[in-house]
């Protein structure tokens, strides 16, 4: 029988973003792992404490010191390897996650001035008061500190490039066929433009945020302290976060914004599929040469003259994991029974492979793109190749001579249709059709000038369009403020 891999120590990795991907989804895991949620569940915990002693909500309980406010923060500042073991060791004690992080925090406590106060961590709280605050930190950490750099990293890759390239002329193939030339860098361009719209929509995706109780109505809060404004307290400690509060919810903040957000990133992930498999289809074509050192020492087991396109591919897969993923995420997140199911546990557990195949595709796009060199001269001998293209300006310029009222212009159209439709056509057959047309001279010497690299149109200069200054740095609000300890504003 062969050996057990699951016997093995250190534990092997069940899934790619964890073994081979690790090193390109590693900063990830300061935010999506599970590690990172019992983390951000101290913070919300810790903070929700100090929020209430510090705001006296609770008649006849001190306010805290400076000190022990800097020691309930440093309790998740200091959530390291040995406290990821001890919080596990509780939780196989107390079948639940959350219940073991308060227990975590209340060892802490022990021997302090604030073992007296122990039994306001966690009060007046349901797991998913902590569970949906910690998510929304989480969600956007991650987002604010790891993927959205990364876009914006690539966005400006795209936008040097098209800078770069904005006067390289290249042939267009709309439906693959060959059509009316552009440049390298108005295509860049688009798909720059594109992404970047996409990250400026996200500044409108706010993490919502909810702390009240079992089923959202402040019951066990009312019931304990009826002099305090529960809302007012809530909304408060939720902006605190630098979060943005959610008024109505049931036991569960229900997660549309994440639903949101998600659709988002999946539209990204399509566009940057898009771009991932253009990019391909130019380097099939010749008008990028590879470098090898860029793509990877090999390019082919049997074929040693290959330099594959495989950091696109690489992408094109991951994009396609990523945007199932989070797809799933979105129809998932909306539903939840009544007032409560567990479905969205499993699932927002979830968020990090979602995230993580966006971000690995990302990586390799912009690894794609370093290591590539423009071939304008095999641009420039396809532009060559298919004079035909110039169809279209021969036509529409006899059109308009047309309704101008110049004589000898009639039916352009079916007369370049004629010519070109079906035939490759050199440029000396094309200068003898337009010499053949009777067309005014200015307007004939402007066409015979005419090359298919020198039809572009305004593409050079609407590069100049392309604006990915300002892009969207947050989902929204800032990080946690600090707390003085001697604030008391908003006393109940």
């Amino acid at each position: 029988m062969p050996h057990s891999f699951a016997d093995i120590t250190p534990p092997i990795a069940l899934t790619p973003l964890d073994g081979r991907y690790r090193a390109q989804v590693a900063p990830l895991v300061d935010h999506l792992s599970e590690a990172a949620l019992n983390r951000a569940r101290l913070v919300v915990e810790t903070e929700w404490m100090i929020h209430l002693l510090s705001r006296s909500v609770i008649p006849q309980l001190r306010a805290l010191t400076a000190d022990e406010i800097a020691l309930l923060r440093s309790i998740p500042e200091e959530f390291d390897a040995d406290g990821i073991a001890e919080h596990a060791a509780i939780e196989r004690e107390t079948v639940h996650d959350v219940k073991a992080v308060e227990y975590y925090i209340k060892r802490r406590l022990q021997g302090t001035s604030l073992e007296p106060l122990a039994e306001v961590v966690h009060i007046y709280c349901t797991s998913e008061d902590v569970n949906n605050l910690a998510y929304a930190l989480m969600i956007k950490g991650a987002v604010d500190d790891v993927w959205l750099p990364a876009l914006h990293e690539l966005i400006g890759d795209l936008a040097s490039l098209a800078r770069e390239t904005a006067s390289v002329p290249m042939l267009s193939r709309t439906h693959g066929q060959a059509a009316t030339p552009t440049t390298l860098g108005k295509e860049l361009a688009v798909f720059a433009h594109r992404l970047a719209r996409q990250a400026r929509r996200l500044v409108h995706t706010h993490a919502l945020g909810k702390i009240n109780g079992a089923t959202g109505t402040y019951a066990a809060h009312q019931v304990s302290v009826p002099t305090a404004d529960w809302q007012e307290i809530s909304r408060s400690f939720v902006e605190h976060l630098g979060l943005t509060w959610n008024p109505l919810t049931t036991q569960i903040e229900s997660h549309d914004w994440q639903a949101e957000l998600y659709a988002d990133m999946a539209r990204t992930g399509r566009i940057l599929h898009n771009l991932a498999t253009d990019m391909w289809t130019y380097i099939s074509l010749g008008y990028f040469r590879q470098r090898l050192s860029a793509q990877g020492g090999t390019g082919s087991s049997t074929m040693p003259h290959k330099v594959n396109p495989i950091r696109f591919e690489n992408a094109e897969a991951n994009l396609e994991i990523s945007g199932a993923l989070l797809d799933v995420l979105s129809q998932t997140l909306v539903t939840s029974r009544l007032q409560r199911d567990l479905t969205d546990s499993t699932t927002q557990r979830n968020i990090g492979p979602a995230v993580g195949h966006s971000l690995l595709a990302i990586s390799n796009i912009r690894k794609g793109l370093s290591g590539l060199d423009v071939d304008a001269d095999a641009m420039a001998r396809d532009l060559d190749a298919n004079w035909e293209v110039l169809g279209e300006a021969v036509q529409s310029v006899m059109r308009t001579l047309g309704v101008q009222g110049t004589p000898g212009m009639e039916n352009p159209y079916e007369r370049l249709k004629e010519l070109t439709r079906g035939h490759r056509v050199d440029g000396e057959a094309m200068r003898d059709f337009i010499r053949d047309l009777g067309l005014p001279s200015a307007e004939q010497e402007r066409l015979l000038a005419l090359t298919p690299a020198t039809y572009i149109g305004l593409a050079e200069q609407l590069v100049d369009q392309l604006d990915v200054s300002e892009l969207p740095v947050s989902l929204g609000a800032p990080r946690i403020p600090e707390v003085s300890p001697t604030s008391r504003e908003g006393q109940a």
